[in-house]
Formats: C-alpha cells, sequence, structure tokens
C-alpha cells in the first residue's frame, strides 16, 4: 500500500442542511474519494499478495475476500469518526476557507489525480525515475519538497505507519493460524524492515508530491507550506495520520486473517 500524504486527499458531495463543520471539512478534502482509492490500491496489493504467497491471487475465493477486506462503506465510517474525534476541539475555520475556496481544491484535486495516477506500476517508476533525476538536477523544488515533508512530519509519521501496518498483517497470519511467531518474534521482523522501508517512503513521497504538485507555482506551494505550519493545519494533520493508521491497521491485520484462511484452505 501506498504512503499517506498530509492533507489527506476525497469529492465534494452534497450534506444535509445543518452538517457539522468536521463534516464539512471531511468533504472539502474529498476523503471519501480518498478512501476510494486506497481500495484500489489495496485490491492490487492483495492482487500481488496473492500471487506471491499463494499463486491463486486470480481466484474468485480470493478476489471475494479482499473485496470484504477492502470495504469502502466501513473504511469511510471508521476514518470518519476517527477523524472527528481526533481533530475534536481544532478550530475549523481557517481549515475550511483554504480549502473550500479555489486554491484548496486545486491542491486536493492534484493530490488525487497523483495518488490514482501512481497505482499503475509504470507510472510509478517513471515517477520515482523523476525523483532521481531531480536530485541529480538539484532541483530547487526538492528544497520547498523538503519543508513541506518536514512541517507535516511525512516520513517519520509513515514509516511508522508502515511498520505498524505490517506488524498487524503478521499477527494476522498468527491468529489466523498460518504462522508460529511469538510477538517478541513479530516486533524483530518487522524492525528488521526499517531502513528498506525508510528508504522507499522517502523517495515514493518525493515522487508523489513531485508528480502532485508540479503545476504549482513556488508561491502557492508556500503558501500551502504556511497552512501546513500552522497550528489549524497541525492538527489536521494529527488528525488524519491518527484516522488513516488505525484504518490501515485493521485492514492489515483483516488482511493477515483472509491471507491465513486462503493459505489453510478453510474458513476461519
Amino acid at each position: 500500500m501506498g504512503a499517506l500524504t498530509s492533507f489527506g486527499l476525497s469529492a465534494l458531495w452534497a450534506l444535509p442542511a445543518g452538517a457539522e463543520p468536521v463534516d464539512d471539512l471531511f468533504e472539502a478534502l474529498r476523503l471519501p474519494e480518498m478512501i476510494g482509492i486506497m481500495r484500489e490500491e489495496g485490491m492490487a496489493y492483495g492482487d500481488e499478495l496473492g500471487r506471491d504467497m499463494f499463486a491463486d491471487s486470480a481466484s474468485a475465493r480470493w478476489t471475494g475476500m479482499l473485496d470484504d477486506v477492502y470495504d469502502t462503506t466501513r473504511m469511510e465510517a471508521a476514518v470518519r469518526e476517527d477523524f472527528a474525534e481526533a481533530i475534536a476541539g481544532t478550530d475549523l475555520d481557517p481549515l475550511l476557507s483554504f480549502f473550500e475556496g479555489e486554491t484548496g481544491q486545486r491542491i486536493v484535486g492534484l493530490e488525487l489525480e497523483a495518488r490514482r495516477a501512481l497505482i499503475d506500476d509504470d507510472v510509478e517508476q517513471a515517477a520515482r525515475d523523476g525523483f532521481r533525476a531531480a536530485q541529480v538536477d538539484e532541483d530547487p523544488r526538492l528544497d520547498q519538497l523538503g519543508r513541506f515533508i518536514a512541517v507535516n512530519d511525512l516520513l517519520e509519521a509513515n514509516v511508522a505507519g508502515a511498520l505498524n501496518a505490517s506488524f498487524q498483517f503478521y499477527s494476522g497470519l498468527v491468529d489466523g493460524g498460518a504462522m508460529q511467531l511469538s510477538e517478541g518474534d513479530i516486533i524483530s521482523d518487522v524492525w528488521a524492515q526499517e531502513e528498506e522501508t525508510r528508504f522507499d517512503t522517502e523517495e515514493w513521497l518525493h515522487a508523489f508530491l513531485l508528480m502532485a504538485y508540479d503545476p504549482l507555482d513556488d508561491e502557492t506551494l508556500d503558501t500551502y507550506i504556511e497552512v501546513s505550519a500552522s497550528d489549524e493545519g497541525r492538527a489536521l494533520n494529527q488528525a488524519l495520520f491518527a484516522a488513516f493508521n488505525a484504518m490501515y491497521d485493521d485492514l492489515s491485520y483483516a488482511l493477515g486473517l483472509v491471507a491465513a484462511q486462503q493459505m489453510q484452505g478453510q474458513d476461519l
């Protein structure tokens, strides 16, 4: 699964009169649409996992299992609840003013387009190659993106989220009876992935951000960084990570369980 970005990334959906400001923000960030993209990512990852683990990725049984794991109705309900809880007490007016405005909507749209495009392996590889070329050319845009990543703590939060999700996947395999590992064994195996996970996450983040924000001029990107660095922006970022990381933990554990079921050829 791909890494998360800071300000989430879902379509403006019509809301009933009297909707709460947190619902307005949830829709302005187009989070339902982002969750739909995450389902596509998850289904693609599950297909790859099936080929790697039991050479049965195309079976109707496995596809049905994946379809149940990546259920967007449950995913959205969980994210919406956790997001509302995490951002409670934050003044949402400055965030709504920005993200419901023309610039905010343009940025969210660009983030969604890039995230969706990167589901294609060839597009992702081209984006990574573009980042490597930008490093060689010492592209000044990388300095801006570095500030954006630092302000939003994207690298550390995404690495931690990825490692936690991996722990949950192993736990699902163990609880599903496919493996016999102690919690200490799982932690050791997951921690051994840290360096590789960090390298991959850093490259993916830069590739994604370069692609997403390429149409933005420096002034607009600086404005976005300022919003991110505000108290409200930091609260939003933390709420998004809290909500989406919790969702990924649940999905990863469920994926481990169904993988164990598929490996054993029996119902849990």
